[in-house]
């Protein structure tokens, strides 16, 4: 090779009819329709049938997925065996993440087309069910038992608190799932792909995936880009001034000795991210009926002072 392309920059691996990224023009279409129109309206077990099935489904089929999902969310014994353990021990989320997805089971890749569809009904439920089951633990709670009337979003939100909750909560959240449900080749689907092209199970590929997801320059970025904001609301609790004045400080701090500013610079999208205004949206009506506003106000003045500091600092770089 005479050029090394970093981060598989420019290069073509495989077509896909799921998503299309378009980081020069800031788009993104799930299934033949943009994230603006999808992610607010759509129903989350709507978009799974979407990517299945190459279309919407009718209020049978809905109520069939949502009935398939709800059908599989109970965890085996031995995933929650591990959690405990792994509870006992403080072991970071994501590594228990990873360690619960790998104790469940899958039909051998040779399997029929209608096995592997079951196969992946039966991982998307149990996901969120591992999540909150470690969750629980962690604070030294008891796992909820699935709620079979509620759909996928709600039911995660159910098994954190053990209440049933507000309308406004869950449908942000299904917003949240709908913009993040696929976006190419990024580095965990590319992961993914590489161990299932080996015919490995789709356990194996989705206990890699998570390997990937868990690096702070992938799905890790929002944690350090949620600290950032809690450390500026601290400096500001401790001197007094206002969060714009103390992010103002901070940014420029950051710039100047090379730190790398989390939530800010994406390797495909050389516009905003359009992920960023749906669910901007979705969280300012999460926040008008259902949630108390001042964090998210914070995170919003946060993003534009940081934003006009590396403008004036790094002119005619593009975010």
């Amino acid at each position: 090779m005479t050029t090394i392309a970093r981060g598989l920059e420019g290069v073509v691996v495989t077509e896909t009819r799921l998503s299309e990224v378009d980081g020069e023009r800031g788009r993104l279409v799930i299934g033949g329709i943009s994230v603006e129109e999808l992610a607010p309206h759509a129903r989350f077990e709507e978009v799974l049938h979407l990517l299945w099935h190459d279309r919407f489904p009718t209020a049978a089929e809905y109520g069939a997925v949502r009935a398939a999902l709800a059908a599989q969310r109970q965890l085996l014994a031995a995933t929650l065996t591990l959690l405990r353990a792994a509870a006992a021990d403080r072991v970071p989320c994501m590594d228990a993440l990873r360690m619960g997805v790998a104790t469940l089971r899958a039909a051998d890749p040779s399997a029929s087309a209608a096995a592997r569809l079951q196969d992946a009904v039966a991982l998307v439920a149990r996901f969120p069910a591992i999540v909150a089951a470690y969750w629980r633990l962690r604070q030294g709670q008891e796992p909820v038992t699935p709620h079979p009337g509620l759909g996928h979003a709600a039911n995660y939100l159910y098994m954190l608190s053990g209440t049933e909750p507000h309308a406004a909560v869950a449908r942000a959240l299904e917003t949240y799932l709908n913009t993040v449900v696929d976006h190419g080749m990024n580095a965990s689907t590319f992961t993914a792909r590489i161990i299932a092209s080996t015919r490995s199970d789709i356990v194996s590929a989705l206990v890699g995936a998570v390997g990937a997801l868990k690096g702070p320059l992938h799905g890790g970025a929002p944690g350090p880009a949620l600290d950032m904001v809690f450390e500026i609301r601290r400096c500001a609790a401790r001197s007094g001034r206002c969060s714009a004045v103390e992010a103002e400080d901070w940014s420029r701090a950051a710039v100047s000795s090379g730190a790398r500013i989390m939530g800010f610079g994406h390797r495909v999208y050389k516009v905003r991210d359009p992920r960023a205004e749906v669910l901007g949206v979705a969280a300012t009506r999460l926040f008008d009926r259902a949630s108390d506003p001042r964090l998210y106000d914070d995170a919003r003045c946060v993003e534009d002072v940081v934003l006009r500091v590396l403008h004036e600092l790094k002119p005619g770089r593009r975010l």
